[in-house]
């Protein structure tokens, strides 16, 4: 406990830099600024996942002149494979249905699933933030969002909504609706290979390959565009890049699977450390514990396993026919628990019943036939099928699912400590559904780091960079040691919408 008050006086120090420091940031590296830029507008936003959609729209409802750049030929980046679930504490929907919440419940969350590395200000304001932003997704971009509210492991509250579309794609496609309807340019194929910092320490353009095939370094045109107010780095994660993950945590090789898109790449990284960003804690590197190793990158298996199973079922080890962990336990506490399964030659089951795959149907629907046709959810009448296909004593496994059923009645776990969800019923004795799970690489906690402002801070001074903003899961410092499902679009949303107004707002160098 005293060192975890120890990291957050130093943290409380630096966030307090900024201030200390205003005004005398400088370039740590020069680049030569064209004498006219081939295009010209007051806010360049570099990707085109959550925050860089919402960091577009805010800059344009406050009156800018925006870009968006996306070097892969589609829009959407990582967010285009998102769960679409944002976690809003003190949400409209939660006060609704009588669900007592609140910000601070979701710092006390936060703060401690992140072991306490995670920036309290900052977290702070992703939470006190996130009702106003969720309403904001409804009114100006048009998200629909299902109403019925979930958990998801380390939450200590049902506060996850998910959209009805059951994706990211809800979030994506009437943002991209919306931005072009307002005449914002979204271009792909548009890859940023120099952000411009001039001698003077401010950021003033960027310069891009146009016509970029991800993948063909040197395709394209080569371009200067220029950012009269700012740019704004929107540019996600590298949960694809193996040799940067693997430079920072060994354990990760090629080996490791992941569940990003194939642009997400450490490459924006790199150069905002070549100008001088700051970049931390980038060797935080979270995977999903839930993933079906039969599918590819995130595949959809693994709401079955994080919905019925986890939330209305429970996981099982076929070394023992028994439970292993916590199903509410953040996301590095069961990645640890099923390699150690998977290492001893044993497979990690999430197992649920029909009523289990009700509850998925509602919160995802049209999902669960997807996930029987391909195999990668199998169906048993039985404890003595499911038994006999995974060489587990049967008497054990009728044992655990009583025993589950003992501790949801009286909503205690003496042996795990995991909580019940209140729609949770009693398992019956069949027919069972049980996925595979193998975790894949799943979200980089660290990045450049910000002010709460989401300004990017100098590695020299800890001062802001003029012009230079970022958002999402580019920056690091927001979720600690590890990332509780759900806050990432919370985090995106909040930050990118605080980002575009922030570049909206900043002075014109031009």
């Amino acid at each position: 406990m005293k060192n975890i008050q120890r990291r957050r006086l130093l943290q409380g120090a630096a966030a307090a830099a900024p201030a200390l420091f205003a005004g005398t940031a400088s370039a740590a590296c020069s680049d030569p600024i064209p004498p006219k830029f081939d295009e010209m507008h007051d806010v360049v936003v570099v990707g085109s996942g959550f925050s860089g959609l919402a960091a577009a729209l805010a800059a344009k409802e406050a009156g800018a002149d925006v870009v968006v750049l996306e070097k892969m030929a589609f829009l959407g980046g990582n967010s285009s494979l998102s769960g679409g679930m944002m976690a809003v504490p003190g949400s409209s929907v939660q006060k609704a249905q009588g669900i007592d919440d609140s910000p601070e419940k979701l710092e006390a969350d936060m703060e401690r699933i992140g072991l306490g590395l995670g920036d309290p200000e900052h977290i702070k304001f992703v939470c006190e933030h996130a009702a106003e932003a969720f309403e904001w997704t409804k009114s100006a971009m048009g998200v629909e969002w299902n109403p019925h509210l979930t958990g998801k492991g380390g939450h200590s509250a049902e506060r996850c909504l998910i959209t009805t579309q059951g994706t990211g794609q809800g979030i994506i496609v009437p943002a991209v609706k919306k931005l072009k309807a307002l005449g914002v340019e979204l271009r792909t194929r548009a890859f940023m290979e120099a952000v411009l910092r001039d001698a003077d320490g401010r950021v003033k353009g960027v310069r891009i390959r146009e016509g970029y095939t991800f993948g063909k370094p040197g395709s394209g045109t080569v371009k200067t565009v220029g950012a009269r107010r700012a740019v704004v780095l929107c540019c996600g994660g590298f949960g694809a890049d193996v040799k940067y993950r693997q430079r920072l945590d060994p354990k990760l090789g090629a080996a490791f699977l992941t569940t990003n898109q194939p642009g997400a790449t450490a490459q924006a990284l790199r150069e905002a450390s070549r100008i001088g960003a700051n970049v931390i804690q980038a060797d935080w590197i979270q995977c999903l514990p839930s993933c079906s190793p039969l599918e590819k990158g995130m595949g959809i298996a693994t709401h079955f396993a994080s919905i019925s199973g986890s939330l209305f079922g429970f996981w099982i080890s076929t070394l023992t026919g028994e439970r292993f962990v916590n199903e509410f336990g953040d996301r590095k506490l069961c990645t640890d628990a099923i390699l150690r399964i998977i290492n001893r030659g044993g497979e990690a089951l999430a197992f649920s019943d029909d009523d289990g795959v009700k509850h998925l149907e509602t919160l995802r629907p049209g999902l669960f036939a997807k996930m029987l046709a391909a195999g990668t959810v199998e169906k048993f009448d039985d404890a003595e099928a499911l038994a006999r296909a995974y060489k587990m004593d049967v008497t054990t496994l009728k044992a655990t699912v009583a025993q589950y059923n003992t501790d949801l009645a009286k909503k205690t776990d003496p042996k795990f400590g995991r909580r019940f969800d209140r729609a949770a019923k009693p398992i019956g004795s069949g027919p069972y559904y049980v996925s595979r799970m193998s975790p894949k690489v799943h979200h980089t906690m660290g990045g450049v780091a910000t002010a709460v402002t989401t300004a990017v801070l100098d590695v020299s001074t800890d001062a802001p960079i003029p012009g230079l903003f970022a958002a999402g899961e580019f920056t690091g410092g927001i979720h600690g040691a590890v990332r509780i499902g759900a806050c990432a679009v919370m985090d995106c949303l909040v930050n990118g919408r605080e980002a575009g107004r922030q570049a909206a707002a900043s002075p014109a160098w031009s």
